[in-house]
């Protein structure tokens, strides 16, 4: 048994094992492109002999954490043939990434779950989820009188460096939002069957954006950014400006902490609620040091026992000291967990750090175990951000 990076000229093998365990088929133009933007260097693939048992795809990416870009190993594409399953190739794929991950220096990883219990038994937690909207045409925001302009087209030919703004703007106040490079825009985001609609103001700056499609009369929408009150008047009324040719509108990937329905005249639409990727921290002494906390009062230190059988370097008693800027330090120490103020797993400690979750309700449902004052200790450290993620791969 081999685990390693696959070889240009295993594209066949690779594409093949994708389809088969994803249920689709490739072929004619479309292979030949596939071919062409294949990068044998982010395949990982477990082999018995020649044969290729297992492969995931580990993606260079960053993302936004306190409003700062941090280096994130992105998981997708894992697949194994059926014969192979529950033989452990994916464990073996996943802890060796793992360490490929931390040499590497990423902090975080993040994937999109085929099945949540699974992926938690190897580190990885959920960490945000998203709203999705559906308005009949009916319940649209009252159209409103706007100083200034929507400019549409369609978004193959947007204007990148527009949309780009914007979005960095407005992503910027969640963890865990892709950091998105030209490429990704071009391969990911962006298609020729889709609009745009971008709000500009009075004075010609660039202050929100759609992304939607028409579909059986349905305006579909895949983003919705805005960086103040009157572009998202702005952009809702160029919405509601169609009503002579749509029934209603979904909203998709909407962030879990968006009021909308409170907003509308009439708020009995119909609001679905998905978690959606799981993060897991990678290194969690980089993690811990690269954050700003609140200022500790009183104790600046605790002694934290962190359980992570797949990633040793992250497993046992850390000393977590907090400055009075909000810096803070990680050093791992001899001592057992029944000595700690604090206990919690590697998946744990992701969504708190991530902002998902907090300390208190934590401890509540025991995932966070510990004396009340140490508890209390970290929700006061660990401050009240929202999380988020408009991507997908």
């Amino acid at each position: 048994m081999e685990i390693r990076q696959l070889r240009a000229e295993e594209f066949e093998d690779s594409l093949s094992l994708s389809e088969y365990a994803f249920q689709y088929k490739v072929s004619g133009e479309d292979r030949e492109r596939q071919r062409e933007q294949f990068k044998p260097d982010q395949v990982w693939g477990l082999f018995e002999g020649e044969e290729l048992g297992a492969k995931l795809t580990l993606l260079p990416l960053q993302v936004n954490l306190q409003g700062k870009p941090v280096s994130m190993g992105g998981i997708a594409g894992v697949a194994t043939w059926p014969e192979n399953r529950r033989q452990g190739y994916v464990a073996k794929l996943l802890t060796h990434v793992l360490q490929t991950m931390n040499e590497a220096g990423h902090t975080l990883s993040f994937l999109h779950p085929f099945l949540i219990p699974f992926y938690r038994k190897f580190g990885w937690e959920v960490y945000c989820e998203y709203k999705q909207y559906t308005i009949p045409v009916g319940k649209f925001p009252h159209k409103t009188e706007i100083k200034g302009t929507v400019k549409r087209g369609n978004a193959k030919n947007a204007e990148l460096a527009v949309l780009q703004q914007l979005y960095n703007q407005f992503s910027i106040g969640y963890n865990g939002t892709l950091i998105r490079s030209t490429e990704w825009w071009k391969d990911s985001v962006l298609d020729e069957d889709m609009h745009q609609g971008v709000f500009y103001s009075e004075l010609g700056e660039p202050e929100g954006y759609v992304l939607y499609k028409i579909i059986n009369k349905e305006l579909v929408i895949d983003e919705f950014i805005y960086l103040n009150e009157q572009a998202r008047q702005g952009l809702w009324t160029f919405l509601a400006n169609h009503d002579s040719m749509i029934t209603g509108a979904k909203l998709k990937l909407v962030p879990a902490d968006d009021i909308l329905p409170f907003l509308l005249p009439d708020p009995r639409i119909t609001q679905e609620n998905h978690p959606y990727f799981m993060a897991r921290i990678v290194n969690v002494k980089a993690m811990v040091e690269s954050m700003i906390f609140s200022a500790p009062q009183g104790v600046q230190e605790r002694l934290v026992y962190i359980e992570d059988k797949y990633a040793p370097w992250n497993e046992g008693c850390w000393r977590w000291s907090v400055s009075a800027e909000g810096t803070a330090s990680l050093i791992q120490v001899q001592g057992e967990r029944a000595e700690a103020d604090l206990v919690c797993t590697i998946g744990t400690l992701t969504a708190l750090l991530m902002g998902y979750k907090r300390p208190l309700e934590t401890a509540r449902y025991g995932q966070l175990s510990g004396s009340a004052e140490a508890v209390e200790w970290l929700e006061a450290l660990i401050p009240q951000t929202g999380t988020a993620l408009f991507d997908f791969f």
